[in-house]
């Protein structure tokens, strides 16, 4: 098993069992005088319902006394410890959070299982953002060679693990696995390669709140990525990134939220200079709960994400097959997607995800994805 998947399954297993207090219920206090429509010499009329007094009112009054002077006074309930609050008014639950692309603003603990399946990558190097520039360039380009791939399907699971050992912090690692299946290659590099599969890149990070109610969060995210994918396999960058981003959630009422993400991916290194470039996300995300009862909740979500290239150069094959140099500028390219689902929430801890997004500009990370996400909060 390789390191990072050891640390990943470490990292979530550990803090599994969370210990909560429950507070005694206070001992319910005796009344300490009658109420005046039973004092003594009086009686509820039955066909009028008002009070009358009777004719031995003075008898039973003297009777009444004598019985209250030996009864033991009444104690008083002793003062308990206070009580701690629980965790449900502590910490707003994580469930809350209805999105399925855009980053997850609430803090707390999870174990999150996620596929993805993405057709027509049209340029798969743009930036090194999905994998190194094509080993066909040369000049130390760490991609996948020999051929320049014009079209590209591919596959993802995300073993996910976030774990909040406070209400305002938690700290998160994710381990990748990519399987891509070349469709098309420019027809001068020829030939290409076949289908590749294995550990992608892995990320970890930590989130600090800095506003947390059960209405609302706004959260800053740290992220770091790892080169730990094969990029001669197209698994990897083959260099560090750093991805800060600002996450939102907004609980508008007891069925609407929204929810945003405006963030960075950097790139850090890289084996031809120049070829990387920093992506700038950005995204926002309604839902309505539809239909819910105790157990259920079934909530439609739409997502508008975008990116923004910054610099870097893309291999496009188009040009490459017309002969002539395909290494151009990347920088200044804006992609937006429209992504569709619904979340099925069962229980209080697990909840199911299946989406769609849709390409809406010209230039494209990919024409549709198809994702299904499982979670389990804790």
């Amino acid at each position: 098993m390789p390191r990072p998947l050891a640390l990943m399954f470490l990292i979530v297993i550990f803090p599994l069992v969370v210990s909560s207090q429950v507070s005694k219920p206070r001992p319910n206090q005796e009344a300490t005088s009658a109420p005046p429509s039973l004092q003594a010499g009086t009686f509820l009329d039955d066909t009028r319902g008002e009070p009358a007094t009777t004719s031995n009112g003075d008898a039973q009054s003297s009777n009444a006394q004598t019985q209250q002077s030996n009864t033991p006074p009444q104690q008083k309930p002793k003062s308990g410890k206070p009580k701690s609050p629980s965790t449900s008014l502590d910490r707003p639950p994580i469930e809350g959070s209805m999105v399925g692309y855009i980053d997850d603003a609430i803090i707390g603990s999870e174990v999150r299982f996620r596929f993805d399946a993405g057709f027509d990558d049209n340029r798969p190097d743009r930036a090194e953002f999905f994998y190194a520039a094509c080993g066909c360039l040369g000049g130390g380009a760490a991609g996948p060679k020999p051929g320049l791939v014009a079209h590209l399907n591919f596959e993802q699971l995300y073993m996910y693990g976030e774990y909040a050992p406070v209400r305002r912090f938690s700290a998160f690692v994710e381990i990748p696995f990519r399987w891509i299946q070349p469709q098309k290659f420019a027809p001068n590099t020829l030939p290409g390669f076949g289908n590749q599969g294995g550990l992608s890149d892995v990320s970890a990070g930590f989130k600090v709140a800095v506003l947390s109610t059960a209405k609302h969060y706004l959260t800053f995210q740290f992220g770091a990525t790892f080169p730990s994918g094969d990029s001669y396999k197209g698994l990897g960058t083959d260099h560090y990134s750093v991805e800060p981003n600002v996450l939102y959630f907004q609980k508008i009422s007891d069925r609407l939220t929204f929810e945003g993400q405006l963030g960075d991916t950097h790139p850090i290194g890289g084996d031809v200079p120049g070829f990387p470039g920093d992506v700038f996300t950005y995204g926002v995300g309604p839902s309505y709960t539809v239909y819910t009862t105790e157990q259920l909740r079934i909530t439609p979500v739409i997502e508008v994400v975008g990116w923004r290239v910054i610099g870097g150069k893309v291999a496009d094959a188009d040009l490459k097959a017309q002969d002539l140099p395909p290494v151009i500028s990347a920088d200044g390219t804006n992609i937006v997607n429209l992504k569709a689902g619904f979340r099925t929430s069962i229980g209080n801890h697990n909840s199911i995800y299946l989406g769609y997004g849709q390409a809406l500009t010209h230039e494209i990370w990919y024409k549709h994805l198809v994702r299904l996400e499982y979670r389990y909060t804790f």
